[in-house]
């Protein structure tokens, strides 16, 4: 039986702050659980790839494949829950994602680890659909703040796993803190099916894109698969080329196709209409552009600190994961501040400091040679990045359609994916690219020079550039000009909104 569609979200009047409350703390659990599993795996990287005798550019295929699953996955997913409900799905997510996090930590080799990445991939789903179960219990005067909470979280994730997580891969291996989540992970299964009440709005009748969202994550597989095994192949061996032409080829039947099913179905994962609108293009273009930037610094960062001087810092497991903390603290810190004033503020000054922020930290860190410097850095690069996600997401939550929210943060997840899995294979193959010949005690090692760490920097750099400019085409919906311009909205809803606030 379906159930009714409600006018709009819900008003201060019905708003069950203890009820939202316990979704809100299910979510912060969801994340630092999610944090604690990632935040291991990258100080962890290079003793992986040391394990299974691959290369700096083939074990970020660790990171990316787990954001391609994620790209194939997170628009299904999203348009399922708004089909058979999100707590439904994000149930069922949460069941497969801890047997992904089973099987994971028994990998035998690093074929079957990344195949298991890819399928833990689906992970990436928690988010979006908790968000727009979140969404529903929340008035729209309060939005910004539990947005800023989940960014606040994301930091807190990281602050605590990285260290928690490093010593556990450090002192009892990395295999360790995949068998010490899934008790949690469980746990947050059963407190989901317990808690939480079922989505309010649901769209029986609505059609999933399989097709478009199988050619999406090939086309990316063909890109990131292509960066990863490059430096070992040869940037112009045929099987290189013929990756990268396949995954362009690709994206010509995928825009045919998702351009005709928009006009058919309306409901592409790839949706032109939604994307026609102004806030949700610029939201995620910037979004992607900021994950590529992200995870191209956390890549550099992680074997800088981990490799032998003179490449590298020379730093353990743990020691790794705890010069990752002040990129977190500056995400905990600045995520909260943001949601307590963006409201009054709006959402494009802060998108656009905390990009420029970002761009500045990333810059330092290219041209700085002391670890304590770099510690710095990361703490600006961190904060610029709270500000940014924590302000820009509230384009698309206040902008579109209430209906339309699971299909939305779904794109939006699709979109930052992308541009997290590029991100990873880049800065690994510009690692194994650019290299140069160190002795390390009795032994010479190759290793990547202080120039390949530099350019991923200043790519990185560039990337949140880029974001601040496009930030610029955004039409306001906070502050004191959030009603100037034309939204999805129609006018009756703008001017009750208007007159609500």
């Amino acid at each position: 039986m379906t159930e009714s569609q409600p006018a709009d979200y819900k008003s201060m009047s019905e708003y069950d702050s203890k009820y939202a409350t316990r979704v809100m703390l299910i979510l912060a659990g969801l994340v630092l659980i999610v944090m604690y599993i990632e935040g291991m795996l990258t100080p962890s990287l290079p003793t992986i790839a040391r394990a299974f005798s691959v290369t700096s550019a083939q074990v970020s295929l660790l990171l990316s494949a787990y954001l391609v699953g994620g790209v194939a996955l997170t628009p299904v997913v999203g348009k399922l829950g708004d089909i058979y409900g999100k707590k439904r799905m994000l149930t069922i997510v949460l069941i497969i994602y801890a047997i992904a996090v089973s099987v994971t930590g028994f990998s035998p080799n690093f074929t079957f680890m990344v195949i298991s990445r890819t399928i833990q991939g689906i992970g990436l789903t928690i988010m979006p659909l908790g968000m727009s179960l979140a969404r529903e219990e929340f008035p729209k005067e309060i939005v910004p703040r539990a947005q800023a909470i989940i960014s606040a979280m994301f930091g807190a994730g990281f602050a605590i796993s990285l260290p928690l997580g490093s010593w556990v891969s450090n002192d009892f291996g990395w295999r360790m803190t995949y068998h010490t989540a899934i008790p949690f992970v469980v746990a947050l299964v059963l407190v989901t099916i317990i808690v939480i009440k079922e989505s309010r709005f649901r769209r029986p009748n609505a059609k999933i894109d399989y097709y478009g969202a199988a050619m999406l994550g090939s086309a990316l597989a063909a890109f990131v698969f292509a960066l990863s095994e490059a430096p070992t192949w040869g940037w112009y061996s045929f099987d290189t080329i013929a990756l990268f032409m396949a995954g362009v080829i690709l994206l010509f039947p995928l825009t045919i196709y998702e351009l005709g099913y928009s006009r058919r179905v309306g409901e592409a994962i790839l949706n032109f209409k939604l994307l026609s609108e102004r806030n949700v293009m610029v939201a995620n273009v910037v979004l992607s552009i900021s994950g590529m930037g992200m995870f191209l610094a956390m890549q550099a960062l992680t074997y800088r600190f981990d490799l032998p001087e003179p490449s590298g810092f020379g730093k353990d497991i743990l020691a790794t994961g705890i010069a990752l903390v002040p990129f977190a603290l500056g995400m905990l810190v600045l995520a909260p501040i943001t949601g307590a004033y963006v409201s009054r503020v709006g959402v494009k000054p802060f998108a656009i400091l905390g990009s420029v922020l970002s761009a500045v930290g990333f810059l330092l860190e290219a041209i700085s040679q002391s670890f304590t410097q770099m510690l710095v850095y990361e703490f600006i690069t961190g904060a610029g990045l709270a500000m940014l996600n924590a302000s820009l997401i509230n384009l698309i939550v206040l902008t579109v359609n209430p209906k339309d929210m699971g299909l939305a943060t779904a794109m939006n997840g699709t979109f930052r994916s992308v541009g997290s899995s590029v991100g990873a294979p880049v800065a690994g193959s510009i690692m194994t690219t650019i290299t140069a010949s160190y002795v390390v005690g009795s032994s010479i090692n190759i290793m990547p020079a202080h120039m390949a760490y530099s350019y991923i920097f200043i790519i990185a750099a560039a990337s949140f550039i880029v974001a601040a400019v496009m930030t610029l085409l955004a039409r306001e919906v906070l502050g004191k000009n959030k009603y100037a311009g034309k939204t999805t909205r129609t006018a009756s809803q703008t001017e009750k909104a208007a007159l609500e606030s």
